[in-house]
C-alpha cells in the first residue's frame, strides 16, 4: 500500500505547495509512482503542474461533495508516474457543504482509500489553516510533514500543528505520525535563519530534516511558467535541495531509523 503523506501549516508563506509539487516530481523521478492532492480552493498546486482551475470538472470538489469517483478525476501531469488529483475554488464550498454530513473528517480518507494500491506515495497539499479540509488532510494521512520558515513563528505553528495532531489520535483514532519538519526559504546569510534553525533542532531532535529548502529565485518564477522545479532549473539550488529531501523522505518511509541532530 502506498504511504500518504500530508503537508501542513495553517501559515501562509511558508513554502508548502512549493514543497508537495517539487517532492512529488522527485519522487518520480527516482521511479515512484505519485499522486498528488491539491486539497487547497486557491487550486496553486494544480496550476503549478500546468492545469487551468477553472477549468477542470469534475474535481476534487465533486469527489469529496458529489461522490465522484476518485477515478474520474485524477490527471497526469506530463511527467512519468506523476499525477495529480486537480483543485478549484468551487472546494471552498465544501466546508460548509460537509459540515451537517456524517463522518465529514474522513471523506478524503475514503477516497484516498480507493487509490492508495495504485501508487507509491500520495501526497496532500492542504490549505494554510486548521479547517475541515484539513483536517480532512490530516485524518487520511498515515504521516505528516510540516514546513516551516525560518521566522520567529516557526515554533509557535509548529507547536499548533503537533497539538492538532494529538487531537486526531485521541478523538478520531486516526495513528498519525509526524514524519518531520522541512525548513523553508532559508538564507545562510541571515542570522536570524541560523538561529531558527539550530532551535527548532534543538526543541524537536530527530524530526526536522537534514535538508534544507533555500531561498532560490528558480523557486519562485517556476509556477508563474506552470512547472515544477525538475523542469525549469534542475541544476539550481532549490532543485538540488528538493532533490535530496525527495531522498530522505524515501529512507525515512522505509523504516531507516531517524538520526538525532
Amino acid at each position: 500500500m502506498g504511504k500518504v503523506i500530508t503537508l501542513c501549516n495553517q501559515k501562509g508563506g511558508t513554502g508548502k505547495t512549493t514543497t508537495a509539487v517539487n517532492l512529488g516530481v522527485y519522487l518520480a523521478a527516482k521511479g515512484k509512482r505519485t499522486l498528488l492532492i491539491d486539497l487547497d480552493p486557491q487550486a496553486n498546486a494544480t496550476s503549478a503542474l500546468s492545469l487551468q482551475p477553472h477549468r477542470i470538472s469534475p474535481n476534487l470538489y465533486h469527489s469529496l461533495v458529489g461522490g465522484v469517483l476518485p477515478e474520474d478525476i485524477v490527471r497526469e501531469t506530463g511527467i512519468f508516474g506523476y499525477h495529480v488529483f486537480p483543485s478549484s475554488p468551487d472546494l471552498a464550498g465544501a466546508s460548509v457543504e460537509l459540515v451537517t454530513q456524517k463522518n465529514r473528517e474522513f471523506r478524503l480518507y475514503d477516497i484516498v482509500s480507493r487509490l492508495r494500491n495504485v501508487y507509491d506515495f500520495i501526497l496532500i497539499d492542504c490549505p494554510p489553516s486548521l479547517g475541515l479540509l484539513t483536517l480532512n488532510g490530516l485524518v487520511a494521512a498515515d504521516e505528516v510533514i510540516i514546513p516551516v520558515q525560518c521566522e520567529y513563528y516557526a515554533m509557535e505553528g509548529l507547536g499548533q500543528i503537533l497539538e492538532t495532531v494529538d487531537l486526531i489520535r485521541d478523538n478520531l483514532q486516526r495513528d498519525v505520525k509526524v514524519m518531520g519538519a522541512l525548513l523553508t526559504m532559508y538564507d545562510k546569510r541571515n542570522r536570524l535563519a541560523r538561529y531558527i534553525t539550530k532551535e527548532l533542532r534543538r526543541n524537536f531532535p530527530g524530526y526536522v530534516f537534514d535538508a534544507v529548502i533555500p531561498r532560490n529565485v528558480s523557486l519562485a518564477e517556476a509556477p508563474g511558467y506552470g512547472k515544477t522545479i525538475f523542469q525549469f532549473d534542475p541544476d539550481s539550488q532549490g532543485a538540488r535541495a528538493y532533490q535530496q529531501f525527495a531522498d530522505e523522505v524515501i529512507k525515512v518511509s522505509s523504516g531507516a531509523p531517524r538520526i538525532i541532530i
